[in-house]
């Protein structure tokens, strides 16, 4: 009767993920003061941006918006070239400076530097005093609890297959054992499936308000630079329709000579 302890262990550990999950989760709500604040509120494009795709879609709105306005030119080869250094608002100066002295970077340390900034990490603590985005302590907790509860699930299986194998058991058993194993096992995939359900396919930086403030929003109208940037904001990089501009902004994993027209 080994296998009783490993059931009682699996169910333990199965439990205590699933209640850190379902703490976070009821955490994260938003409160009802904050939520009839933001009802109706007027966001510009970089706080549209933040709560659909988090910090780095701010970057790469403020990319795209200083390529259409000739401030910056972006290359397929995956290098910004700096053309006017003066930028419109903070957010531009920050990827000004990220640039560098010389002009001219590579387009993934402009991201990651823009995405860091105080500028975004300000506007974020706007979005989420006014009820509409995430807190960065809650969001996190909340992934962290959903990875715990899906080691949780493979470790359950671990344990049952460890006691399917244990010697000593009697013929015909394995059925019964694994029955037992089973019913912790659909407990995390199923608190799994009701934490994906709830938040997919919603941003995980957006509160609910936020969220309704991202559905609320009409679809942009192909044509004028600022739909462009509306299309950006809300949908990502794929929203890009200039094959060049999208190729330098997705560009990740191609191997880059020192030169940044030159690409191997």
């Amino acid at each position: 009767m080994l296998w009783v302890l490993f059931l009682l262990v699996a169910w333990a550990v199965a439990a205590v993920s699933c209640l850190r999950l379902c703490l976070a989760t009821a955490a994260a709500a938003p409160r009802p003061a904050a939520a009839r604040e933001s009802a109706h509120p007027a966001l510009n494009l970089y706080e549209t941006a933040f709560l659909a795709g988090g910090p780095h879609r701010v970057a790469d709105l403020a990319l795209v918006s200083m390529h259409l306005r000739r401030r910056l030119l972006l290359a397929h080869t995956g290098w910004a070239t700096v053309v006017d250094p003066e930028g419109r608002d903070e957010v531009e100066r920050t990827v000004i400076r990220a640039i560098g002295p010389e002009g001219q970077s590579r387009i993934a340390p402009i991201r990651a530097a823009a995405a860091a900034a105080d500028a975004v990490r300000a506007l974020a603590d706007r979005l989420v005093a006014a009820g509409l985005a995430v807190p960065h302590g809650t969001r996190t907790g909340v992934a962290s609890a959903a990875r715990t509860v899906r080691a949780s699930a493979v470790f359950v299986v671990v344990l049952a297959v460890a006691a399917l194998l244990l010697p000593g058991r009697e013929p015909g058993g394995a059925g019964p054992v694994a029955a037992w194993f089973a019913l912790p096992l659909v407990l995390t995939l199923g608190c799994l499936a009701i934490a994906r359900v709830e938040n997919h396919p919603y941003s995980p930086w957006a509160s609910p308000s936020g969220q309704r403030w991202l559905d609320s929003l009409p679809a942009p109208v192909s044509g004028a630079d600022r739909d462009l940037l509306a299309a950006v904001a809300v949908q990502g990089v794929r929203a890009v329709e200039d094959p060049a501009v999208r190729a330098a902004l997705t560009a990740r994993h191609t191997v880059w000579s020192t030169h940044p027209g030159h690409y191997i």
